[in-house]
């Protein structure tokens, strides 16, 4: 029952955070947002715990919150800037992944000194991460592209601004989809059983999809903010 209740207060950390760098630093804000969570999304995914309700349990992978919160930034940047910043944004995030997996597969490359506390830890959360890595790069580049053009797509079919939430949770719907499969193949392939392995891709989709659910009276809030802009 923590783990549930716990989760609920990371969900709305997460979407106050969003907030509050969007109304700070405007558009730039949404690039930064999008930098640091493709980074911090691969470190928190390599935890797994047991979500329970009562007697019914599930496993599933942290990760999916921050994660989700990235598709809420280029559905925003699509909605108010267009659908070019939106893909810039995706190529930034693409950047920040490998430029982050590069470095800290070099930085634990080097021979640690005897009194060394750090390295093994780094090593138990990235040495795991070029698989990790790996599935969230092929899943971010076609699922994100995928959620830009199906946005934008979207906003064609019902340009209306009240149609804003079909827009949102339209392209979700069909992205993290895609997401999730690719991911979970790649990024679990001879980690988990079939069973550990399915629970987690359903739970990762279906939880995917209510945070972003959750996400739209968020990105209507955003979306009507007075932010500063170059």
């Amino acid at each position: 029952m923590f783990n549930l209740l716990w989760g609920v207060l990371f969900m709305l950390v997460h979407f106050g955070l969003f907030l509050l760098c969007y109304r700070m630093f405007g558009k730039k804000g949404l690039y930064a947002w999008i930098g640091f969570a493709t980074v911090i999304a691969n470190i928190q995914v390599t935890k797994t715990i047991e979500m329970s309700i009562g007697t019914f349990a599930i496993v599933m992978t942290l990760g999916n919150t921050i994660y989700t919160t990235i598709y809420m930034t280029t559905d925003l940047l699509n909605e108010k800037y267009g659908q070019q910043a939106a893909r810039q944004a995706v190529w930034f995030g693409f950047f920040t992944l490998i430029a982050s997996n590069i470095l800290m597969q070099m930085t634990l490359a080097f021979t640690p000194q005897a009194e060394d506390f750090a390295h093994e830890p780094l090593t138990a959360i990235f040495g795991f991460l070029p698989q990790v890595a790996a599935g969230s790069l092929c899943a971010y580049f076609v699922s994100q592209f995928l959620d830009v053009r199906v946005f934008a797509y979207l906003k064609k079919k019902f340009p209306v601004r009240n149609q804003f939430w079909i827009r949102i949770n339209g392209s979700s719907l069909v992205s993290q989809l895609l997401d999730s499969l690719v991911f979970c193949t790649i990024a679990f392939y001879k980690v988990h059983t079939f069973d550990i392995w399915i629970q987690i891709f359903l739970t990762t989709y279906l939880l995917k999809l209510l945070i972003s659910f959750l996400a739209t009276p968020v990105l209507y809030w955003a979306r009507n903010m007075k932010v500063k802009e170059d």
